[in-house]
C-alpha cells in the first residue's frame, strides 16, 4: 500500500510517555493545543493483534492528529498491528527503537534495535506495505558502543531506504548496560548537535529533536536546524506549557484561557461520570494545570485526596480550581 498518507505537521509533538500519554491525557493537551501532532504510548504489537483494541487503541476524534507508537521487532507482526490500528484511524504509526528498559530488551526491541539497522528496515518497510498513513522511527542518537556519527548515520540511512521519510531522534545515547530506564533519560549526555548535522547529511527527510527540551518558547530556535521538536516531561508536569504551541509554532490565534481549559475539563469530566469512568484517570494528567500560580498546591491536594472517591465528578474539578480561579466555580 505504501507510505502514502497525508504526514501531520511534524513541527511541534508531544512524546510517547509510558503509563502517561493515554487517551485522558491526550484529550486534556487537546484542551491546550489543537495542532500539535499527540502520541500514544507505546504498545507491543503482540498486544494490539491479541489483546483487548478497544482499550489498547480507543481514542476520541477529537485526539487527531495521532499517533501510534509500536513496540516490536518482527516485520509481519509489526504489519499486522499497523494494518489494524490505521483501521482504528490513526494518523501516523511510529516504531520504538529508542525504548531503553530491560523488558524492552528482553523482547528484542526498542533502543536495542540500533545494533541491527537491516531488520529495523524490513520492519518499516513490512508496515508500509500495509497501511497507507505514515510509517515513522523513534531512535536515540547510539547505544552502547556503537555510538559514532558515522554508526548513526549508517541506521538512518539504511532505514530511510526501505522508505521511512520521519525520524524522531532522542538526542542521547542508550546505555542499554549498566544504567536504568531511569538514569537513560538523564545521564547520558545530550548532543544536540549531531542531530543538526544528521538533518544536514539527509536534507530530504524529516527530522524531530527530541530530549532535555524544557521550554516551549526557547525551543522554536531549534526549528533553524531542524523540522520539529518533541516534548516529554514538561508537557505532563507543567502541560499549561503547551498553551503557547498553537500561535509559536503553527501561527495560531489567541492561546487558551484557563478559565476556558477549565471548562473543557469539566466537559470531558462530565462525560467520564456518565460513562462510569473513573475521574481518576483524568485527574492524574491535569495537576500540574497551576503549576508556579497561586493556589496550585491546594488544587493538587483536593485532587489528590478526593479523585479516587466513587462519586467523585466534575463539582470536585470546580471546588478545587476555586483555590485558583475564584470566579471560575
Amino acid at each position: 500500500m505504501g507510505n502514502a498518507g497525508h504526514a501531520p505537521d511534524p513541527r511541534f509533538s508531544v512524546a510517547p510517555m509510558m503509563d502517561w500519554t493515554d487517551t485522558w491525557c491526550r484529550r486534556f493537551h487537546r484542551l491546550l493545543t489543537r495542532r500539535a501532532l499527540l502520541y500514544t504510548e507505546m504498545v507491543h504489537a503482540n498486544a494490539v493483534i491479541h489483546g483487548d483494541r478497544d482499550r489498547l487503541l480507543g481514542f476520541s476524534p477529537v485526539e487527531h492528529p495521532i499517533a501510534l507508537q509500536l513496540g516490536g521487532s518482527d516485520p509481519a507482526t509489526l504489519a499486522q498491528a499497523a494494518r489494524i490500528a490505521a483501521d482504528h484511524g490513526y494518523d501516523e504509526i511510529n516504531l520504538n527503537v529508542g525504548c531503553p528498559s530491560d523488558r524492552v530488551q528482553s523482547g528484542a526491541f526498542g533502543a536495542c534495535l540500533m545494533a541491527q539497522p537491516g531488520l529495523v528496515a524490513e520492519c518499516v518497510a513490512a508496515m508500509q506495505q500495509s497501511v497507507d498513513v505514515p510509517v515513522t522511527v523513534k531512535h536515540r542518537i547510539g547505544i552502547d558502543d556503537q555510538d559514532s556519527e558515522a554508526d548513526l548515520h549508517a541506521f538512518v540511512e539504511r532505514v530511510a531506504a526501505a522508505g521511512c521519510r520521519h525520524f524522531v531522534v532522542h538526542a542521547r545515547k542508550a546505555w542499554l548496560q549498566g544504567l536504568s530506564p531511569k538514569d537513560n533519560r538523564d545521564v547520558p549526555p545530550l548532543d544536540y548537535q549531531r542531530v543538526y548535522r544528521l538533518k544536514a547529511e539527509f536534507p530530504d527527510l524529516t527530522i524531530v529533536l527530541n530530549g532535555g527540551l524544557d521550554d516551549v518558547g526557547a525551543a522554536r530556535a531549534h526549528l533553524q536546524h531542524v523540522d520539529g521538536v518533541m516534548f516529554g516531561r514538561l508537557a505532563y508536569h507543567q502541560p499549561w506549557s503547551l498553551s503557547v504551541v498553537d500561535r509559536l509554532y503553527f501561527g495560531g490565534g489567541d492561546d487558551p484561557t484557563r478559565e476556558e481549559v477549565l471548562e473543557g475539563i469539566l466537559g470531558i469530566a462530565e462525560g467520564m461520570r456518565r460513562d462510569g469512568v473513573p475521574l481518576a484517570r483524568l485527574t492524574r494528567h491535569i495537576l500540574g494545570l497551576f503549576h508556579g500560580e497561586p493556589g496550585a498546591r491546594q488544587w493538587r491536594r483536593i485532587l489528590t485526596e478526593e479523585a479516587h472517591h466513587p462519586d467523585a465528578g466534575p463539582a470536585l474539578i470546580e471546588r478545587a480550581a476555586q483555590a485558583c480561579l475564584p470566579r471560575a466555580a
